[in-house]
């Protein structure tokens, strides 16, 4: 299986509400089994848009944390900031290619 990268989008209208629940989250999820790391990233032309960019090892590892009783409760601190704008505020890409 390949890595997955999780896309997660937000927006706010300062960063510090964002940055505090993104290191909370993050302090929470270290150690989860498959996670590699993840990313907090603001848009260059954009300062209220956030991206969050989580990897992992496969896909079976995503879902099986994602499917997890804990999944809810420890993202909850990110979730009032998703972007609402969106049809759907996150997506689940697989590696194919890489150089």
């Amino acid at each position: 299986m390949s890595r997955v990268r999780v896309l997660l989008f937000h927006e706010a209208e300062t960063p510090d509400g964002v940055t505090a629940a993104y290191h909370e989250v993050s302090a929470d999820l270290a150690g989860t089994p498959g996670l590699l790391g993840n990313e907090l990233l603001t848009a260059v032309n954009d300062p209220t848009w956030f991206l969050v960019m989580s990897e992992w090892t496969d896909l079976d590892s995503f879902t099986t944390w994602e499917q997890g009783a804990a999944h809810k409760g420890t993202t909850a601190p990110l979730r009032q900031y998703r972007d609402t704008r969106m049809t759907r505020p996150y997506g689940i890409f697989k590696v194919d290619a890489e150089y």
